[in-house]
């Protein structure tokens, strides 16, 4: 347990009169113990028994590796659902406007990054935008609030419950009567979809150690990226064939394939509601006290500890350097990938005179380059991070999972001048599809340690990683809306050139930088696991 001046230390942190950004920063320093399953923690949850968390085989991180992964694969699937959702409907959308008779050519281009509106941007749109947009309209808000609220109500319900309403909502799509309803049906999953995405860093965190996390992230990742790569390939020739109304249904579908397989496998992972639950099984109604009694002092109430995890991502966005470049940086990208989606139709379409169902096909570039980033990619850049960990007496630091990120920096620039600069030429269609699969590579290498490197720095990592998705969530949804008018203007060769130039700017010299400064950074910014309480502290407190 704590020791008795911290616990004082809390009483009276929860009893003074503070604002909510002392509360915030207090309340990073002192839930340590209840957050980072990583520390020792001494627990008497159960009547008369003494427990060190750390070795108790309750403890997610002690489950055997099957179990580990099973879960971790759930969470890759139901992350791979709504992503899925989101650009499935791309080659159907002339049957969209069809059916519902909607004439706007806006919706075209708006279409692809609708599911990574915002609320402010959402709000001043045209109706007939909304109509195809509303789905994305809270997925850049919604992170902010399932992040924070895994961390009060666990992980496993989360997941279930967003990915259901998601099946429902997608069926309400197929059997819109109207444009109305279909407008109201892809509002509310664009909402529940990507709660997979903030719940997966928390995910990481429970089951794996710092040196171990690599594979796991990568195939979660995977998750995310490949969904809009399939999405694309199968909604184009699932339209061709039956139509646009079984694109909602085979999603709906495989998001009921998602609840079948996760409900019964997956499990809570996160310690204080393992604790908890333990507790309650007992019988003792004071044990669940007991288990939570740190953090009952910390919260003062229910609300107040809410509302704190609800402003904790911002606050990380705005407060952390370290989390606002490398959000910066991987919302550069995201972006530049859905500017890249947004036109991939239309330039293979009029260019090569690719049809709806091969049109498709065009974006297994990406796709290959993703999974070729998974497999090779996520082994160097473990095999670096305890390379590295071993030059340091076997302990590791947040800092080395920068070098992988290094590599990904390089292939970028090199993928986006590949594809702009043979596009341009109207070479044979492979050589930008290699071009798109090389910026692929480099993507999924990028995305990989840097989420990593949130997960290690941030004790909340949850709200970490959704601070990183609202942040590239904005970007990847302003990028296609300029993408005609930049590409008319500049052509292929010269817009890509223009975005890797940007790529480079922020890809080279801040990872750099924070790998030779973060520890610096980490150390002197109160929001960071490094300024909570040290680790070798913590566990001679405990101990």
């Amino acid at each position: 347990m704590m020791s008795q001046h911290n616990i004082q230390r809390l009483n009276s942190t929860t009893s003074a009169s503070v604002s909510s950004d002392s509360y915030l920063r207090q309340a990073e320093k002192d839930d340590t113990s209840a957050q980072d399953n990583s520390f020792p923690l001494t627990v008497s949850g159960l009547p008369g028994e003494d427990l060190n968390w750390d070795n108790d085989p309750d403890n997610a991180r002690n489950w055997p590796l099957g179990k580990k992964w099973t879960c971790v694969c759930i969470g890759s699937l139901y992350a791979f659902c709504p992503i899925l959702a989101s650009t499935m409907i791309a080659p159907g959308l002339p049957d969209v406007a069809l059916k519902y008779e909607i004439t706007n050519p806006t919706v075209v281009a708006l279409t692809l990054s609708i599911f990574l509106l915002s609320y402010g941007i959402g709000v001043c749109l045209p109706a007939y935008v909304l109509c195809l947009n509303e789905q994305y309209l809270l997925t850049t808000i919604q992170p902010l609030i399932f992040g924070p609220l895994s961390e009060i109500y666990g992980r496993k319900w989360l997941f279930h419950i967003a990915n259901i309403l998601t099946m429902a909502f997608g069926l309400g799509c197929a059997f819109s009567p109207s444009t109305g309803s279909l407008v109201a049906f892809r509002f509310l999953s664009g909402f529940t979809g990507s709660a997979p995405i903030p719940l997966g860093g928390g995910l990481m965190t429970d089951l794996f150690s710092e040196r171990d996390r690599g594979h796991p992230s990568s195939l979660f990742i995977l998750g995310l990226l490949i969904g809009p790569i399939v999405g694309p390939v199968t909604g184009g020739f699932v339209t061709q064939q039956v139509g646009i109304k079984w694109v909602f249904i085979v999603i709906s579908c495989v998001c009921g394939f998602a609840s079948l397989v996760g409900i019964p496998l997956l499990k809570e992972t996160y310690a204080p509601i393992i604790r908890m639950e333990r507790a309650v099984r007992s019988g003792d109604p004071e044990a669940p006290k007991r288990v939570h009694a740190s953090l009952e002092h910390l919260q003062g109430s229910r609300f107040k500890y809410f509302v704190t995890n609800l402003s904790r991502p911002i606050v990380l966005l705005f407060r952390s350097f370290i989390c606002f470049i490398l959000s910066l940086y991987t919302a550069l990208v995201y972006g530049i990938y859905y500017l890249l989606f947004s036109i991939f139709g239309d330039f293979f379409g009029k260019t090569y005179g690719f049809g709806a169902g091969v049109g498709g096909l065009t974006y297994l570039g990406l796709g290959i380059g993703f999974a070729t980033a998974t497999i090779f990619g996520s082994k160097l850049g473990e095999a670096w991070y305890h390379r590295l960990a071993a030059k340091n007496c076997g302990v590791g630091k947040p800092e080395m999972r920068i070098p992988a990120m290094f590599v990904g920096s390089f292939f970028i620039p090199v993928g986006l001048f590949w594809y702009g600069w043979s596009a341009q030429a109207k070479l044979h269609w492979i050589m930008p599809i290699i071009g798109s699969g090389i910026f692929g590579f480099g993507m999924m290498a990028v995305f990989v340690p840097v989420q990593l490197y949130l997960i290690d720095t941030f004790t909340y990592s949850a709200s970490a990683i959704a601070a990183a998705t609202t942040f590239r969530s904005l970007l990847g949804f302003a990028f296609p809306l300029f993408s005609v008018q930049m590409y008319d203007a500049m052509g292929q060769g010269g817009g890509n050139s223009m975005l890797a130039g940007l790529a480079i700017v922020l890809g080279i010299p801040f990872p750099i930088w924070i790998y030779f400064r973060g520890e610096q950074l980490r150390a002197r910014n109160p929001l960071t696991a490094a300024s909570v309480v040290p680790k070798s502290s913590v566990q001679k407190e405990l101990v």
